[in-house]
């Protein structure tokens, strides 16, 4: 007998279904599994084996062939031990093959027939969805499939209860949709009350958060940027309902739902200046998402930013253009969502104080510039925001005063984004960093004023064509956050004095 179960195999966000094929012949006794297993997979068959005996369920003394078609999609992980036991028992009759046929099905299986939380169940379950399938998959995950939509989901702890579900003798409840709320993340956003003085700064990071722009802070040890960017999140609007499914399906591909829920904050990944090229775009053997995939529709925060190897800067190149990143290997090729916001921070120069007087080394300012030519002038062309951060007076340390909170600015940058969404409803994007060159020559609203002293400072500035496009936007989010409805002189002043470092 042929019995036939579908499980998934995963590309990125995209999934495939695989045929769990399950024929019992005669011959002598055999347990194999075909289909371009990895190591993971062809220990199924022990792991499957067990846990049956577990139920005390013997195997037939028979030839078993488990063919994972179609054979030229690489197969990996544990999530197939569920299907390959519900496909045997199919196969053995103990299970009506009619009622199996319409389930999509992942978990893995301990020895004594449990089932344990497998990555990947929430993009796994819109697929069942959208093709008229039910799911079965582990209890861990119940609360993270839920969020698919109105399919059947029967959500197990162990073996027993499917086999007992499915012949009508026990009833699994559908599980409940779980979020992970903002005070259940370890993470603590600090306020932007908390910073002392940096008000240059304060005004930069409000309007990167408005329009979704690259920012990259620069000054001494002790300034206050690596603060200022943990504050980023406190003032971003929150994800929405589409933009939460988006982030949440990547941390699931990724194992990073261990709670089984949907995230509803914006990513903010702060990796440490060691993180190797594929631990931040993306790789390894099974191809997982990387540091700026999980950032996608939130932060990607690097701080000591010349620290890091110039091959894994150059690789946020692409991603930082389209929003997307391809992961080419010789066993797979994958693409990832990778809209994420850059925030950087570093020092001016190896030291720290370059500039400083009575702090800075005998290398001065020769260092400095070895420093910053660390960073390549198409990278630094792709950051819009550049400000100099200095170091805080005793003055703004002394004050007792707060300065003004997180909450106030965020309701301006809630604001501006609003109008950015009303702006590009048609274009399907949601801020002005991700507005294109041909809309901006077309529908950007600026007076001739300001338009003139543009292109003059462009010619001194020598700005590069993304250069320019990109301050554009940028003043047209420091005219939303004024609520006009053109772009002024003062707006492009402010945004001409964003650009700081050569080559930008």
């Amino acid at each position: 007998m042929v019995a036939r179960i579908s499980t998934i195999a995963f590309q990125g966000v995209d999934v495939q279904s695989i045929d769990v094929q399950v024929q019992i012949s005669n011959g002598l006794p055999a347990f194999t599994i075909v289909g371009l297993p990895d190591k993971a997979v062809a220990e199924s068959k022990e792991r499957v084996r067990a846990a049956l005996h577990a139920l005390g369920i013997a195997l037939p003394a028979k030839r078993l062939t488990v063919n994972l078609a179609p054979a030229d999609v690489m197969k990996e992980g544990s999530h197939y031990d569920l299907p390959i036991a519900l496909g045997l028992l199919t196969a053995m009759e103990i299970l009506p093959k009619e009622e199996m046929e319409k389930y999509v099905v992942l978990g893995e299986l301990s020895l004594d027939a449990g089932i344990r939380a497998v990555a990947g169940v929430l993009p796994a379950a819109i697929h069942a969805g959208s093709n008229d399938n039910s799911l079965i998959c582990p209890e861990d995950c119940g609360g993270e499939a839920a969020w698919a939509g109105d399919l059947e989901i029967l959500a197990a702890s162990n073996l027993l209860q499917i086999i007992n579900h499915i012949k009508g003798t026990q009833v699994l409840s559908r599980p409940q949709p779980k979020v992970l709320e903002a005070n259940d993340s370890a993470r603590r956003v600090p306020d932007l009350s908390q910073v002392k003085g940096q008000e240059s700064a304060k005004r930069a990071l409000e309007v990167a958060a408005a329009g979704g722009h690259n920012l990259l802070l620069i000054g001494p040890p002790g300034a206050g940027k690596s603060m200022l960017s943990s504050c980023l999140p406190g003032i971003l609007p929150p994800l929405s309902p589409r933009e939460a499914l988006e982030v949440s399906m990547i941390h699931s591909l990724a194992g990073a739902l261990p709670e089984g829920g949907l995230i509803k904050t914006r990513p903010f990944r702060d990796p440490h200046h060691s993180a190797s090229l594929p631990a931040l775009v993306g790789g390894g053997h099974r191809v997982k998402p990387g540091e700026i995939s999980l950032a996608h529709r939130g932060v990607l925060f690097l701080d000591e930013l010349p620290e890091f190897a110039r091959g894994t800067l150059e690789s946020l190149r692409q991603p930082l253009e389209t929003g997307e990143v391809v992961v080419a290997r010789a066993n797979a090729h994958v693409t990832y969502p990778a809209a994420f916001q850059l925030i950087a921070a570093m020092n001016p120069c190896r030291c720290g104080y370059l500039g400083d007087p009575e702090q800075e080394c005998t290398k001065a300012p020769r260092c400095g510039g070895e420093y910053q030519n660390k960073l390549s002038g198409p990278l630094l062309d792709r950051i819009d925001i550049q400000v100099e951060v200095g170091a805080v007076s005793l003055i703004d340390l002394a004050e007792k005063g707060a300065g003004e909170k997180s909450a106030e600015v965020a309701k301006r940058v809630a604001y501006a984004r609003d109008i950015q969404q009303e702006r590009f409803a048609d274009q399907g994007i949601l801020t002005n960093a991700q507005a294109n060159a041909e809309w901006l020559d077309k529908h950007l609203p600026i007076s001739s004023a300001a338009h003139t002293i543009f292109l003059n400072a462009a010619d001194r500035m020598k700005l590069s064509a993304r250069a320019y496009h990109r301050l554009l936007k940028v003043a047209l989010t420091i005219a939303d956050l004024a609520e006009s409805v053109e772009i002024k002189e003062n707006h492009v002043a402010e945004a001409l004095s964003y650009r700081r470092l050569r080559n930008a």
